[in-house]
């Protein structure tokens, strides 16, 4: 696995991904690959029912390398190489859920990396933004998209404008991150919530992930129908019948 990431395996099934290009954890190529890598380990180990995404040092990640951008032979080249390399879908579709710990800057593709989570807990001294904008280009990590599933377009439409930075305390008050800690609280928090996380079972964990998804992608009738059949799904597998996944 690529150096800039580690993944650790716990007994309680729970599975760290820990950012480790300190200190500001650029993402770059190699992280990138790093990622992939962790994330495919995961996704193919059984005992797995919680991932947790953290970061080394004194920030979680201020976001992707732009000097990587002047190595291919234009802009558009660089980011199909990143498209073509892509972390962020196999993220998205883990089968357990993610929770990811932010400190310091979370900022751009390091923010964005956060926003695929299920749950975000960020420290007092957090610092997020998406300033891709400022720079003259998108946020093209998923920012658009799942910073407004996360937060909904009315508020989310300012931030990514703008490309403002916000504190801890907005971002809990928006919605993007679901409790804030003290700095020092920050390892201990995450893995009690790790913890309560990996305890769901693991059927119900799936059906409640995909019920909650669906209110965000489909029409009220087609979600309440997709959590119908979820419970239809949850209750079978329950009383010895095997649920689809």
């Amino acid at each position: 696995m690529a150096e800039r990431v580690r993944l650790v395996f716990g007994h309680d099934g729970v599975a760290t991904i820990t950012l480790c290009h300190p200190p500001l954890n650029i993402y770059d190529l190699d992280m990138r690959d790093g990622l992939i890598e962790a994330i495919t380990a995961v996704r193919d180990v059984p005992d797995v029912r919680c991932v947790v995404l953290a970061a080394e040092g004194k920030h979680f990640s201020a976001g992707a390398d732009l000097s990587e951008f002047g190595t291919a032979e234009s802009i558009f080249d660089a980011r199909r190489i990143r498209w073509d390399r892509d972390p962020w879908l196999p993220l998205v579709n883990l089968p357990v859920p993610t929770l990811c710990a932010l400190h310091g800057y979370a900022l751009g593709s390091g923010l964005e990396m956060s926003l695929l989570c299920d749950l975000r807990i960020a420290s007092e001294d957090s610092v997020m933004g998406l300033p891709e904008t400022k720079l003259g280009m998108l946020p093209a990590a998923g920012g658009t998209q799942s910073l407004t599933a996360a937060i909904g377009p009315v508020a989310a439409l300012p931030l990514v404008l703008s490309g403002r930075n916000i504190d801890a305390a907005e971002a809990l008050r928006l919605g993007i991150v679901a409790e804030v800690v003290p700095p020092d609280d920050l390892d201990s928090r995450t893995a009690e919530l790790a913890g309560q996380l990996a305890r769901i079972d693991q059927p119900v964990a799936r059906a409640l992930r995909r019920c909650l998804r669906a209110a965000n992608d489909l029409p009220l009738s087609d979600g309440l129908a997709v959590e119908r059949r979820s419970a239809r799904l949850v209750a079978a597998g329950s009383g010895g019948k095997s649920p689809s996944p």
